[in-house]
């Protein structure tokens, strides 16, 4: 959410960061919007303070015995009674129509992101590893896996496309993984595990920016909630409407969970296997910190997510996306894209963004500057992948198949496998 007072303060600024966006100019439309509410509340204000005053002179009147003027002056008390009543709802409707038209713009980029229209003008930072050459033609998850366990028909029979049903070995990894990733964001990057719900209300969603523009990309239930498309938002709505302490900050969050996501709005891409799936599970790491740390914390959880590839021995690059890829809530994003030998290309399995204070603005979420009583500022939100859990599965299984068919199990993930070391073809 966008501040009107930093709009009002600053227009030229503000419609050049959404020109970065590729958005047309809208400081002179909101900020017509507001001066004509400002007006409007000071209207009512100025109707109450005389209707007041008139109140009390009437009384002054009959106390004079001047009957004519206290006759008037109830006359006008009457009119005001009247009058304002539409002044306040107007004053309401311009508003929420104000508070509409900002909640629909998207977070200003930060300075140092680059301008583009799409993903291929990412900017690429840094690659780690080195693709495995292979003495066989690798295949492609979606061919490899269902001979694994990974079957997509009793998925699809069950509940549709884009649903998955894991078996045997094959589910055994896909745990691992997500307990994998807990322990080295717990043990080794300083997160707290959090267990949060997976069903929350329009105030969770609509704080962490996913409402209302992105409704139909989710799940809602008929009794007014919605399935989370991340625990980014449930564990940043933790602290929605809080006022923290500095001592508190940085607060580290992270948690596996189930995510559920319609992908309306991504018609056609990835239909094929189990990159895309309707529901999944991700290692969400969350960051609310004071607004000077955020991006330090941004490269520090963005390097949280790298440990995890580098601990499977999966390649990856990193990217710093452009303008015009960015989401919607971020200033900043960092996408991590793993290797892929089967499909011969880098796919995206994280991302790690600050929103700036966009989220904590929704959410009114501040903190107490210590040794300052009564001076209080937006904390800076940030969230990211560590990872997601079925993409590095799919990576798992391209980067360490076998011309046998089998997968082996990397290294990092034997403890938590109990003596398996390979998923070997199932029997028909």
């Amino acid at each position: 959410m966008h501040d009107i007072r930093s709009i009002r303060e600053n227009p030229e600024a503000f419609d050049a960061a959404l020109a970065r966006r590729g958005l047309a100019p809208q400081a002179a439309d909101l900020i017509a919007l507001d001066e004509e509410r400002r007006a409007l509340t000071t209207q009512v204000q100025l109707a109450q303070s005389r209707r007041n005053e008139a109140s009390k002179l009437i009384g002054a009147a009959m106390g004079k015995g001047d009957k004519d003027a206290a006759e008037a002056l109830k006359a006008e008390v009457a009119a005001l009674k009247d009058e304002m009543p539409a002044l306040e709802a107007r004053a309401d409707e311009l508003a929420a129509k104000l508070k509409a038209a900002l909640e629909i713009i998207p977070n200003l980029p930060a300075e140092d992101v680059p301008d583009g229209a799409g993903e291929e003008e990412n900017v690429e930072v840094a690659r780690w590893g080195t693709p495995r050459t292979f003495d066989f033609t690798p295949k492609e998850h979606a061919d490899l896996a269902p001979a694994l366990g990974m079957d997509f028909e009793t998925g699809a029979r069950l509940s549709g496309a884009r649903f998955t049903f894991l078996r045997g070995d094959m589910a055994r990894l896909h745990r691992a993984l997500g307990q994998f990733m807990l322990d080295v964001q717990t043990r080794e990057h300083g997160y707290e595990e959090c267990n949060p719900p997976v069903l929350v209300g329009d105030d969770a969603m609509y704080g962490t920016d996913k409402l209302p523009k992105f409704a139909e990309d989710s799940f809602n239930t008929t009794n007014g909630r919605w399935l989370i498309p991340t625990s980014e938002v449930s564990l940043t709505a933790s602290v929605m409407g809080e006022l923290l302490d500095e001592s508190a900050l940085p607060m580290r969050l992270t948690a596996l969970t189930l995510c559920f996501r319609s992908e309306a709005g991504a018609a056609g891409r990835d239909t094929r296997g189990f990159i895309r799936q309707h529901q999944f599970e991700k290692c969400e790491l969350v960051s609310i910190v004071k607004p000077e740390d955020s991006e330090e914390e941004h490269d520090r959880m963005t390097r949280a997510a790298e440990t995890v590839l580098e601990r499977l021995a999966l390649p990856y690059r990193k990217l710093l996306l452009c303008t015009g890829d960015m989401g919607f809530g971020a200033r900043k994003t960092y996408d991590l894209e793993v290797w892929l030998p089967g499909q011969g290309a880098y796919r995206e399995i994280s991302s790690c963004s600050n929103t700036g204070e966009f989220q904590a603005r929704r959410m009114n979420t501040r903190y107490r500057v210590a040794g300052e009583q009564k001076t209080t500022q937006f904390v800076h939100t940030l969230n990211g992948s560590g990872l997601a859990v079925g993409r590095t599965l799919v990576a798992v299984i391209e980067n360490c198949q076998n011309a046998d068919g089998s997968v082996s199990v990397p290294d990092a993930l034997l403890p938590y496998m109990g003596g398996v070391t390979t998923l070997n073809p199932r029997s028909s």
